[in-house]
């Protein structure tokens, strides 16, 4: 088989195509460029150059051909403008799970498939696996990978069955120090590189600069919530495993966030453009007198209000449950799409590295109602929400 690797200058998929090559496959490699701006970015003018001269390097040690492409047009118009749109509207996006669905795994894949490629193989720690239903159609499934430290499924939650049925994941089965270990033992050039961070293929970046190159700027009030607020305004405590019936009010009080006004509590700073900041976030506020560091619980783009509360703990920062709409489901498995009506039991993860956590799924006919075992901190409006069964990721939603 012809194999294109999405080679980064990592030492991830620089393995990946060593394994494939001492497979016997044909193996090419290609470097994706994808972003040409440096501006708001926290580490020197031109990293893709360096990783460029790192991925050439280790494509000569494998004796495989090296492409180059330029996708940074598509990728500006599919995920750094969708970013822009997503954190201008108050929401918070994920841009890596958007450049696996939107770049490596269709953009890219189409320029692998025309240079004759049966598949794309990336450096990912994930597995696929794939069945076939009882009417001999293939199915494909993503697993997590052997790493836990390291495992990269809930990157791409958002591919589609004809997508996954070109990819290839070679090191899903591997841990990262094994990986490194078989990269120093080929001697090969990226076996001691760093991992990236931060945005894929933009990096570390100072997120108000970065936003600011499309966002204004625009001074606001930070209002700080109190324990008070909560006193007054309780939501009931619901069990998942202490019913089976839920009233669609019930649903709709677990997964709604806190509403919060300017009199909901206290003015006690400024801000620069509530846009610029998510919750969860405590770093950037810059506002003194508190024995523990302020949070976001919250934040009101309209009125360009942000609001904050004290300590890690604080209640504003826990949340019960979530909502998906229906045209933000998207099923990895179509053959386990819920019905209206439906209810099930997966685990869910709500951000990368997050351990998984037990919920309840309803399905009704404006979307998905998700209840979780236990309060959830941080749950953020346009993050993913992706659910697993067992170790095999089922489908994927962005949080309302």
């Amino acid at each position: 088989m012809k194999i294109a690797v999405g080679l980064s200058g990592g030492v991830d998929s620089s393995v990946a195509a060593l394994l494939l090559k001492e497979a016997g496959h044909e193996v090419i490699a290609m470097f994706m460029q994808n972003w040409h701006d440096t501006t708001g970015t926290l580490h020197g003018d031109c990293p893709w150059k360096d990783d460029r001269t790192i991925a050439e390097l280790v494509a000569k040690k494998l004796d495989i051909p090296f492409y180059f492409t330029d996708l940074s047009e598509t990728y500006s118009q599919r995920v750094v403008d969708y970013m822009f749109e997503e954190y201008r509207h108050g929401r918070t996006p994920n841009p890596d799970v958007l450049c696996n669905r939107e770049i490596k795994f269709e953009a890219f894949l189409k320029q692998a498939l025309d240079l004759g490629a049966d598949y794309v193989a990336t450096g990912h720690y994930c597995r696929k696996e794939t069945i076939t239903d009882s009417e001999g159609k293939e199915i494909h499934r993503i697993l997590a990978g052997k790493d836990p430290n390291k495992d990269q499924s809930y990157f791409l939650c958002q591919l589609s069955q004809e997508q996954l049925s070109k990819a290839m994941f070679p090191i899903g089965d591997l841990l990262k120090p094994q990986v490194r270990e078989l990269a120093a033992k080929a001697g090969l050039p990226s076996a001691d590189k760093k991992d990236s961070q931060g945005i894929c293929f933009v990096g570390k970046i100072d997120l108000p600069v970065f936003l600011q190159q499309k966002l204004a700027a625009k001074e606001g009030d930070v209002i700080e919530i109190f324990d008070r607020f909560y006193d007054e305004n309780p939501l009931k405590e619901f069990s998942v495993n202490g019913y089976d019936i839920v009233s669609e009010k019930n649903l709709l009080q677990i997964v709604s966030p806190y509403t919060y006004t300017h009199r909901s509590g206290k003015r006690i700073g400024k801000h620069q453009g509530a846009q610029f900041y998510t919750i969860g976030q405590r770093k950037g506020l810059n506002i003194g007198g508190h024995i523990e560091p302020l949070f976001i619980i919250a934040t009101d783009v309209e009125a360009n209000l942000i609001f904050v509360g004290e300590g890690q703990n604080h209640k504003g920062l826990y949340r019960k449950g979530l909502f998906i709409e229906n045209s933000d489901i998207h099923m990895i498995r179509p053959d386990l799409t819920m019905k209206d009506g439906e209810q099930r039991d997966y685990l869910l993860r709500i951000r990368y590295r997050q351990p998984l956590q037990k919920a309840r799924l309803f399905k009704r006919k404006d979307g998905l109602y998700i209840v979780f075992d236990e309060p959830q901190r941080g749950i953020t409006p346009g993050q993913f929400a992706a659910w697993y069964d067992g170790e095999e990721m089922i489908g994927s939603g962005v949080i309302k």
